[in-house]
């Protein structure tokens, strides 16, 4: 029967020096064959075992690359919403800033105008008011005199302030609204209460304190007879001054046979002053008067005794007793119609 060929050897000569004998060794064919395939089938697992290593860590770097990658994104959209948000935040800011320095405004108007009418109705010693508190505004990018340790804020605490700064806004404007729904009411009131106490008389309408008649009835000074006397005579001289007892608008100025040269003067409250037996008119119907206002003289005019003023208060058309708005009075009018207290 015929070998098979891996039964078979091989003779391999080794030459070594010359000298040296031939040395002949037989290796069987199977070793020679299965060395090299044992070699290449070594080289080829290693191959694909560095392959498969291979391709695995590229998988690997290609799933970190990916995660960095969306992570990436996802913060570069945060950033982009936080900015948008910023952004937004601060352009309502503006807003609100510009409707609050538009309120601020209106407030300013209406304390200069209740600093006018203090000053123009209570004087200037009583209207003084206490320095107010002046700051300089400081630009941002100032560098000099300023200092601190650095305390750098991110987007999330930009955010935080811009809501923060709407929020006290808002508190600003809610005051603001208060004050504003307040104050005019109550410069009207202060108004209203100034004006009723200016057109209510209060003052001596003359420089002489010498009453020589009273209100009520008497005896006549012409007939002897008991007559009722309507107001007051205060005695005085030719061309003494005579003064608006209150603010009002002249509605008579002009001659009667009996009342001589009057003036009468309406005031709020439906109150009327009357002013008889001048010598001079220095007023017109029409006239708006105040309080103190030179209006005439006193003189002898109509039906009179002496030189004197028949000063004369009347309520809804009805004489009343001029006593009760003179007694409290410590009032002395200078000359050109001012008031001294």
């Amino acid at each position: 029967m015929k070998r098979r060929w891996f039964n078979d050897s091989m003779t391999l000569l080794v030459i070594r020096d010359a000298e040296q004998a031939v040395k002949q060794v037989n290796v069987p064919k199977m070793l020679i064959v299965s060395v090299p395939i044992a070699a290449l089938m070594s080289i080829s697992g290693l191959i694909l075992t560095m392959q498969f290593t291979s391709a695995k860590e590229i998988n690997t770097l290609k799933g970190q690359l990916s995660s960095q990658s969306l992570a990436l994104d996802v913060t570069v959209k945060d950033k982009d919403e936080a900015i948008r948000r910023l952004q937004n935040e601060i352009v309502r800011l503006s807003a609100e800033a510009k409707d609050v320095k538009h309120r601020v405004q209106q407030m300013s108007d209406l304390e200069n105008r209740l600093e006018n009418f203090v000053e123009s109705h209570l004087g200037s010693e009583s209207a003084a008011k206490p320095p107010k508190l002046s700051l300089s505004r400081t630009s941002w990018t100032e560098t000099e005199q300023v200092g601190g340790e650095a305390w750098y804020a991110d987007t999330d605490e930009l955010i935080q302030l811009a809501r923060q700064s709407s929020f006290e806004l808002k508190q600003v404007q809610q005051m603001l609204n208060t004050v504003a729904q307040s104050a005019p009411a109550t410069l009207n009131q202060a108004i209203q209460k100034q004006t009723t106490i200016a057109g209510t008389p209060s003052i001596w309408p003359t420089t002489s304190r010498r009453l020589t008649s009273s209100f009520g009835y008497r005896q006549d000074p012409m007939t002897g007879r008991a007559a009722f006397h309507a107001g007051i005579d205060i005695g005085g001289e030719v061309g003494d001054p005579v003064y608006a007892a209150a603010d009002g608008q002249v509605i008579a100025a002009e001659f009667n046979h009996a009342r001589g040269n009057y003036i009468i003067i309406r005031h709020v409250n439906n109150l009327e002053t009357w002013y008889m037996h001048l010598s001079r008119l220095s007023i017109q119907p029409g006239d708006n008067v105040s309080k103190g206002d030179l209006i005439g003289k006193v003189g002898n005019t109509g039906r009179s005794t002496g030189p004197h003023l028949h000063f004369q208060v009347v309520q809804q058309g009805a004489p009343i007793d001029p006593s009760p708005y003179m007694q409290h009075s410590h009032t002395q009018v200078a000359a050109g119609g001012k008031d001294t207290y």
